[in-house]
């Protein structure tokens, strides 16, 4: 494994990590936070039923430390829960806003993981243009992989993380947000064009958890036949 991801609040900048713990919803602390509206609408990079374009989001960055989330936007920083974290928020937003907690609405978009192999990053960079790298995604785990798109044939399939198992379900569909400057990450090429061409305007997987437990930077990755 090459690479693990988490975003603590959603459509922030994420953390890279060494380590961590698994449950069924996903990576802990994974998305468990949005910015949201007066409408119950989360602060994104794109428009849905559930999301509202916001793009001034993504100025911002969120990490973990214990129990607490600490969010940071140039050299201000606030701990979520903060009222002037949320005041900062919408005046830059140009709406009221705050950080809440997940509760009856998911914060995920359709997966509780997603994973990606290294061999397609590289593919995409070297075929559409830099930059190859898993941020644009917004993914989980970056697998080690010598075959681009190796992971769409894990699909029905049981991958074993360290000590935590995940059936591979689906593709990930893909939107704006791949050519968005975003997460550190400034697009040198455009990418949704041409992965609507060839991809079917899909790019990494998403899995669900079957067995919880804990990811380790490096872990081996195992997959079992489809059942």
């Amino acid at each position: 494994m090459a690479a693990l991801r988490r975003y603590p609040v959603k459509a922030m900048g994420g953390e890279w990590l060494r380590t961590v713990d698994l449950d069924n919803r996903g990576l802990v602390g994974d998305r468990w936070f949005a910015v949201t509206d007066h409408d119950g609408r989360f602060a994104a990079l794109k428009d849905t039923r559930r999301f509202r374009r916001r793009d001034r989001v993504a100025d911002y960055r969120a990490s973990t430390a214990g129990d607490s989330v600490t969010v940071s936007c140039g050299e201000e920083r606030w701990t979520v829960g903060d009222p002037q974290l949320d005041d900062h928020l919408s005046a830059r937003l140009g709406a009221r806003v705050s950080v809440t907690a997940e509760d009856t609405t998911p914060h995920q978009d359709m997966g509780a993981v997603s994973l990606i192999g290294s061999a397609t990053l590289q593919w995409c960079a070297e075929r559409w243009g830099p930059v190859g790298d898993a941020r644009r995604l917004r993914a989980n785990v970056v697998v080690e992989t010598s075959t681009p798109f190796e992971e769409e044939d894990w699909v029905g399939s049981t991958v074993t993380l360290g000590t935590v198992v995940l059936r591979v379900v689906e593709r990930v569909p893909r939107c704006r947000v791949i050519d968005v400057a975003q997460d550190g990450v400034v697009p040198e090429a455009r990418w949704l064009k041409d992965a609507g061409r060839e991809r079917d305007l899909c790019l990494a997987v998403y899995a669900d958890v079957i067995e919880p437990g804990v990811i380790t930077l490096h872990d081996r990755v195992l997959t079992s036949p489809r059942s």
